[in-house]
């Protein structure tokens, strides 16, 4: 009788399954669903415009689509950049049409997919962990903005959480499946974008601290490690020999916002660490297009529990998934730190923090609720405490979305160049010619692909201005330059930029 009551017990508990365990394992879908609304609503007004460097993503999807032969791995216009974000662009060109809504839709896409991704590669460390590093990157604005814009900076929150997730699994249990998963990561960032060139870096800095730590686990991930780099090789050949054979290309933005670069020497080095440094609680990007209200990435509350997880990770130092987390975060710092040009702090290149950000926070959440089960000893003390950071996080999402949406275009109108973008439709009527410069002319190639004006570039005179029907300009002085004085003083302004000031002229010679 005795030996069969457990069982006539365990079907009832399973029923009486208390509600707030079943909320805990729909958080995730809901997180999911949140980060989702966040990141893929009213796109096609926000932010709005077309920032030449998104230009240049889907002029190039354009092309893999429809120039004959155009298929690199690396592009060389607009100081070059790795193509696989445009190969994504281009497949949801192909089944969506192309637009800028569906080239920041891509965008977005990714930034979902890392939300999800981050909570399995900090699972590791506990459900807690998982749910309060994924809550933050759902929720925080610095990640939403990114992810709302169509650069392939987007695809470093993802594809370093994929490294971080693969190099976590290699780390606990070495085999060679995993090790082959792990090196096919790290050489998958290098398809990405400049912080995730590090990760190789971070990868022997982690082994070099288990070979010090805990020489029984690095002699079996030391027999994987052919199989590691076996599987790096083979996914960043491509970028590899693209790096030996145009290392200009390749390493040419990185060298010119760099303080090797001699245009950069009128920078404060001093100024420049401080405000880098200074990005986690009172500094914030004042580009429009990384950042919001030059808000900084976490503030006081966020970066204490930031803190308390450091802390947490510090002494769980013997394992390596918090020794990785760690190690992350110095080694991620370095490109903003030597990225001297552009300004200070600047949140593109702080990418590659994302993944370790949210998993010190999750374990600093998990210290933080254990902090006051100690301290207060009472049975409601952890899960108050539990429903407070809840409370917190849910309003940095909630604020986020607020102070996103609620900008108004004067916010976004230079950063997102609106005033191209209407030079780029006044000049779409077929036999218009427009004057604009190449970087600017960017948009307009992208934008007018399907009836492509003329283009010339400022200073220059056009030759019979009589054979076009329009001719667009952003500057009345260039219609003087290219038409004459006579022609461009019958000039109509078409745009105007926020503060009521002429921004594209048309006239019709």
């Amino acid at each position: 009788m005795e030996a069969s009551k457990p069982q006539a017990i365990a079907p009832a508990r399973q029923r009486d399954l208390p509600l707030a365990a079943m909320l805990l394992a729909g958080l995730p879908l809901l997180i999911t669903v949140a980060a989702a609304a966040v990141r893929l609503a009213a796109l096609t007004t926000q932010p709005g415009g077309l920032y030449p460097d998104e230009g240049a993503e889907a002029l190039d999807a354009h092309r893999l689509l429809h120039e004959p032969g155009f298929h690199p791995v690396f592009f060389q216009d607009d100081a070059g950049r790795e193509a696989m974000y445009g190969y994504m662009v281009a497949a949801a060109f192909r089944v969506l049409g192309e637009s800028v809504v569906v080239l920041r839709g891509v965008s977005a896409v990714l930034g979902v997919l890392f939300v999800v991704a981050i909570y399995f590669a900090l699972r590791r460390f506990g459900r807690g962990a998982a749910l309060a590093g994924m809550a933050w990157s759902a929720g925080t604005l610095w990640l939403i903005a990114i992810s709302r814009d169509g650069m392939r900076n987007a695809t470093v929150p993802i594809f370093g959480t994929l490294a971080l997730w693969a190099l976590l699994r290699w780390g606990d249990k070495p085999d060679r499946n995993r090790a082959l998963l792990a090196g096919a990561a790290v050489g998958a960032g290098l398809w990405t974008y400049q912080p995730l060139k590090l990760t190789p870096f971070l990868v022997a800095l982690w082994l070099t601290w288990i070979w010090w730590r805990d020489r029984e686990r690095f002699i079996a991930m030391r027999r994987d490690l052919r199989w590691v780099l076996l599987a790096f090789l083979v996914v960043a050949a491509p970028m590899l020999f693209t790096a030996v054979t145009d290392p200009a290309g390749y390493f040419g933005r990185a060298i010119g916002v760099s303080p090797l670069n001699p245009v950069n020497t009128n920078v404060s080095l001093v100024e420049h660490t401080l405000l880098t440094l200074g990005m986690w609680v009172f500094a914030g990007d004042p580009n429009a297009r990384h950042n919001v209200g030059s808000l900084p990435m976490l503030g006081w509350p966020l970066f204490a529990l930031a803190v308390l997880g450091v802390w947490r990770a510090w002494r769980h130092r013997q394992d390596p998934g918090h020794v990785l987390l760690l190690l992350g975060i110095p080694v991620y710092l370095l490109p903003p730190l030597a990225g001297i040009d552009g300004g200070a702090p600047h949140f593109l290149r702080s990418l590659g923090l994302a993944p370790f950000l949210a998993g010190l926070i999750g374990l600093g959440a998990v210290e933080a609720v254990d902090l006051v089960r100690s301290l207060l000893r009472r049975p409601w003390a952890a899960p108050a405490m539990a429903a407070a950071l809840g409370v917190l996080l849910v309003g940095l999402g909630a604020g986020s979305a607020s102070a996103y949406f609620w900008r108004p275009v004067s916010d976004r109108y230079q950063a997102y160049s609106f005033d191209i973008v209407a030079a780029a439709n006044a000049a779409a009527a077929p036999g218009s010619a427009i004057v604009i410069d190449d970087y600017s002319a960017i948009d307009v190639r992208f934008l007018d692909a399907g009836s492509l004006p003329a283009i010339y570039a400022p200073g220059s005179a056009i030759d019979s201005p009589s054979r076009y029907r329009l001719v667009v300009a952003m500057k009345r002085a260039d219609l003087v330059r290219a038409l004459g004085d006579a022609t461009a003083a019958r000039a109509d302004v078409v745009e105007r930029g926020p503060g009521g000031q002429p921004v594209v002229w048309a006239v019709r010679p």
